[in-house]
C-alpha cells in the first residue's frame, strides 16, 4: 500500500478562496463579491489565521466532484507552494467528496464556510451550554464526514468473511458512537431549553420588560451592552467575538428597570447545524419586548447585511408585521464615518421612523437611543397615588423597579405614601398585590 504524501506542516497559513457560481447576474442579497472574500478573510483571521493569498473565484459550471475546475485548483495549489501554506479555506459549501478530492489535489487540508463557522463558534464557547451547542452542531456536520475525516479507517483491514470492503465496519461503529453522543446532548440542551422556560416563567413573575440586541456579527452589539449596562463583555473588532448570551438588569435614566440581552451575531448563509442547536439561546429573542437591530454604517454591505439579520428574525418567528412594532434600528459606529457622511446620516436617522444613530464607542447618540426604548416600553403611562400601610411596606422595592417614582412621603403613622407612574398593566398588577381597600384616592391627602 502507497502511504499518502504528508501535508504540509504550517496549518496556521492559509489561503482563503471565495467561489462565486454565477447562477443569476447577481446576488440576491445585494452582496458584493469583494465584501463576501473580506468577510471570509475576516472569518479566518477569527482564529488567528495567517492568511498568505485569497482569491475571488469564478465558477461557471460547478464540478461534481471539486466545484473547482483544473485550472483554478491548479493556480490555488502555486499559491499553497508560494505562501508554504497547509490550509485551505473554501468559503462555499462542500460535500465530503469535494472535500476529499481537494485536499488529495492539493495536499492540504481544506474546510468549508460551515467548518470554519464552527471551529470559530468551537473557540468562542465559554459556558457549559455554548459547548453543547457547538458540540451537537459539529457531530451533525461531521456525522457524513467520516470518510474525510477519519482517514485511519482506509488502513484498516478486515478478516476472512467480512463483507464491504476495507473499514466499513469500523466506519459502522464510529458512526453509531457519533449517534450515541448526539443522542445525549439533545437531552441536555433539551434540558437547558426547560431551565430556560423556568427562568423566563419567573422573571415574568417580576415582569421587566426583555430588550434583546441582535444583529449581524462584529456590528458592534457587545460594545454597545457595554456602554449601556456597564458590564465587561468581550468586544473586540472581530467576527463573533461573543459567543455566549449575556443578560443583565439595567435602569433606564427615567428610572425604569429591563433587562439586557446579548445574542450572538448572525452571518449570511449560518449553518442549519447552528441554527438549531442555538435555538434555545435564540429563543430569548423571541420573548423580547423590544428587540435592537444594531448596525454597522461603516461598512459598506450594511444593507444586505441587515436583510440577513431581518431572514434569519423571519426563521425565529419573528415576521415583517410584528417586527415593525418590535424592532429599533440601531445604526452603529457613526464614528468612523467622515464629517459629512456622517452628519448626512444622522440627519437622515432623525426623518426615519425606529431607527437611531449611535456610537457605541463614543456613546453619541446612546442618551436618545434610552429615551426612545423607555418610549417604547412604557407606553401610555398613567399616574397613581398610593399609600402602602405598614404591612405593605414590602411592595416599595416592587414600585421602585416597576415604576418611576415621582414622590415619597414617610407618614406618622409607619406607612408610605408615594406618587408613582407606571403603565397600566404594571397599575393592575399593582393593584393586585396591594389587595381591596389599599388605594386611596389623591383628595384623602389634602
Amino acid at each position: 500500500m502507497v502511504p499518502e504524501p504528508e501535508r504540509r506542516r504550517d496549518d496556521s497559513r492559509a489561503v482563503v478562496v471565495a467561489p462565486v457560481v454565477r447562477k443569476h447576474k447577481a446576488d440576491p442579497n445585494g452582496r458584493s463579491d469583494g465584501a463576501r472574500l473580506a468577510e471570509a478573510i475576516g472569518l479566518a483571521r477569527a482564529i488567528d489565521l495567517d492568511v498568505v493569498h485569497s482569491a475571488i473565484v469564478p465558477v461557471t459550471q460547478p464540478k461534481p466532484g471539486t466545484l473547482l475546475g483544473a485550472g483554478k485548483i491548479a493556480e490555488i495549489k502555486a499559491a499553497l507552494d508560494e505562501g508554504e501554506a497547509g490550509l485551505v479555506i473554501v468559503d462555499h459549501p462542500l460535500t465530503p467528496v469535494q472535500q476529499r478530492n481537494l485536499e488529495k489535489e492539493w495536499n492540504a487540508k481544506v474546510i468549508d464556510r460551515t467548518g470554519l463557522i464552527l471551529e470559530i463558534f468551537g473557540r468562542r464557547a465559554s459556558t457549559k451550554e455554548g459547548t453543547l451547542q457547538v458540540e451537537l452542531a459539529h457531530l451533525n456536520y461531521q456525522k457524513g464526514r467520516l470518510v474525510r475525516s477519519w482517514t485511519h479507517l482506509e488502513r484498516q483491514r478486515g478478516g476472512a468473511g467480512f463483507m464491504g470492503g476495507p473499514g466499513e465496519t469500523q466506519i459502522e461503529a464510529d458512526r453509531r458512537l457519533l449517534q450515541e453522543r448526539i443522542v445525549r446532548l439533545e437531552r441536555e440542551l433539551e434540558q437547558v431549553r426547560r431551565t430556560r422556560q423556568l427562568h423566563r416563567a419567573k422573571r415574568k413573575k417580576v415582569p421587566h420588560p426583555i430588550v434583546a440586541l441582535v444583529g449581524y456579527t462584529n456590528a458592534g452589539k457587545s460594545t454597545l451592552f457595554n456602554r449601556i449596562t456597564g458590564a465587561g463583555v468581550l468586544a473586540e473588532d472581530m467576527l463573533f467575538a461573543t459567543l455566549d448570551p449575556t443578560l443583565r438588569r439595567m435602569k433606564l435614566p427615567q428610572g425604569r428597570t429591563v433587562i439586557l440581552s446579548d445574542t450572538v451575531g448572525f452571518i449570511s448563509d449560518l449553518p442549519t447545524h447552528l441554527v438549531a442547536a442555538f435555538r434555545a439561546t435564540l429563543e430569548e429573542v423571541l420573548e423580547a419586548d423590544l428587540i435592537l437591530h444594531v448596525r454597522d454604517m461603516s461598512d459598506p454591505d450594511n444593507g444586505a447585511q441587515a436583510a440577513d439579520v431581518l431572514r434569519i428574525l423571519a426563521d425565529l418567528g419573528i415576521d415583517e408585521k410584528d417586527g415593525a412594532e418590535r424592532i429599533l434600528e440601531v445604526w452603529n459606529k457613526i464614528d468612523d464615518l467622515p464629517a459629512e457622511a456622517r452628519d448626512a446620516l444622522v440627519q437622515k436617522s432623525a426623518a426615519t421612523p425606529n431607527t437611531i444613530a449611535v456610537s457605541a464607542l463614543t456613546g453619541e447618540g446612546v442618551g436618545r437611543l434610552l429615551d426612545e426604548v423607555n418610549r417604547r416600553l412604557s407606553g401610555v403611562l398613567v399616574d397613581r397615588d398610593v399609600v402602602l400601610p405598614v404591612d405593605k411596606l414590602q411592595l416599595l422595592p416592587w414600585l421602585y423597579d416597576h415604576s418611576i417614582v415621582d414622590e415619597r412621603e414617610d407618614q406618622e403613622d409607619g406607612s408610605v405614601r408615594v406618587s408613582v407612574r407606571l403603565t397600566e398593566t404594571e397599575a393592575a398588577e399593582l393593584d393586585r398585590r396591594l389587595g381591596q381597600g389599599a388605594r386611596r384616592p389623591l383628595e384623602d391627602w389634602e
